[in-house]
């Protein structure tokens, strides 16, 4: 029996126990004091009771409404609970809204927890409202009217713009816009010297084409950083056409001559054909004289007298020819 009693009594020692421990988890009452201390009405039940069957971290929600209440800035419980529950950072945006008031920016509870669940740093953007940030460009390259390459680096001073902070371009958006402003300025002077001379005419033009159209940022200003003399792309460019006219002027010498030479061997083999029938024809000579003896058409006299003619032609042409042809020897 003392056993049972015994047993008894440890059952509930230890449900005593874990009912305290639960009690405590789903009734904070250090969190419940500080919010009363800080004159924040937190009920028990329908609020701290109510946090946890909602899976919502009390100590989160109630903490970011004390540090709002302090600042004098009024935020509904309720709604930090939804924004929480829609994935958002309850304690950024309470400390956005606390810098925001602080700094005589107007940014409603709504915007920043907009600015929020789109995925931005509310707290870091009106950090960057009040004090503006410095993003630089890479290096730009350009080339002026004279062929001159130049490659310059800009700084753009930009400022958060909270109204467009949602659905607004990012900074990539701004840096390509810049360096697409410093192609165009270089590429329109006619020298690469003006531009040395005056490297805040870049600046000028750049600045006056409105790039931060569209984006969650105002640009304040651009700096020239840095502008080096790159390559000569003018002269390289037309050394590389006259290399290539070059050889297209080689390729047509070389069809031409192609050409030539295709004549010369046609003619070549015209002049072969037409030999080859004189000598076919030279052939039949002597038929043609045997055949005239045979039926009386010639006669011996006239037969040697043709052969006396030969033999004085080839002589008359070995006379017209050079003496070094006639007496190869000299």
């Amino acid at each position: 029996m003392e056993d049972l009693v015994a047993s008894f009594s440890i059952f509930i020692i230890v449900g005593f126990i874990l009912f305290f421990f639960i009690l405590i988890y789903f009734v904070p009452i250090g969190l419940w004091i500080s919010a009363i201390s800080s004159g924040v009405k937190v009920k028990i039940f329908r609020d701290l009771v109510g946090m946890r069957l909602r899976k919502v971290p009390p100590h989160v929600i109630v903490r970011s409404v004390i540090t709002a209440t302090k600042a004098g800035i009024v935020v509904e419980m309720p709604k930090l609970e939804a924004h929480y529950l829609a994935g958002g950072n309850v304690e950024k945006v309470v400390n956005a809204l606390v810098s925001a008031d602080k700094a005589k920016l107007d940014l409603s509870f709504e915007r920043a927890t907009a600015i929020d669940l789109a995925g931005r740093d509310v707290l870091e953007a009106v950090k960057m409202s009040v004090n503006p940030k410095v993003i630089e460009t890479p290096l730009v390259a350009a080339m002026a009217k004279d062929g001159i390459q130049l490659k310059a680096v800009a700084r753009v001073t930009v400022r958060a713009n909270i109204e467009r902070l949602v659905g607004g371009a990012g900074e990539v958006t701004i840096l390509a816009r810049v360096g697409e402003g410093i192609v165009s300025t270089i590429g329109s002077s006619e020298s690469h010297k003006e531009v040395l001379e005056n490297p805040d005419k870049i600046s000028k033009v750049v600045l006056s084409k409105g790039l931060d159209a569209g984006t969650a940022f105002e640009i304040l200003s651009i700096d020239i950083a840095d502008v080096d003399v790159g390559a000569n792309i003018g002269a390289k460019l037309m050394a590389d056409q006259a290399q290539a006219d070059l050889q297209i002027a080689r390729a047509r010498a070389e069809e031409r001559r192609a050409a030539a030479v295709a004549v010369e061997q046609e003619m070549t083999a015209e002049v072969v054909r037409q030999r080859a029938k004189l000598i076919e024809a030279e052939t039949e000579i002597p038929k043609s004289i045997a055949e005239a003896f045979r039926k009386g058409n010639l006669g011996i006299m006239d037969y040697y007298q043709l052969k006396n003619i030969q033999a004085d032609t080839q002589m008359r042409e070995t006379i017209a020819k050079p003496d070094d042809k006639r007496n190869p020897n000299g």
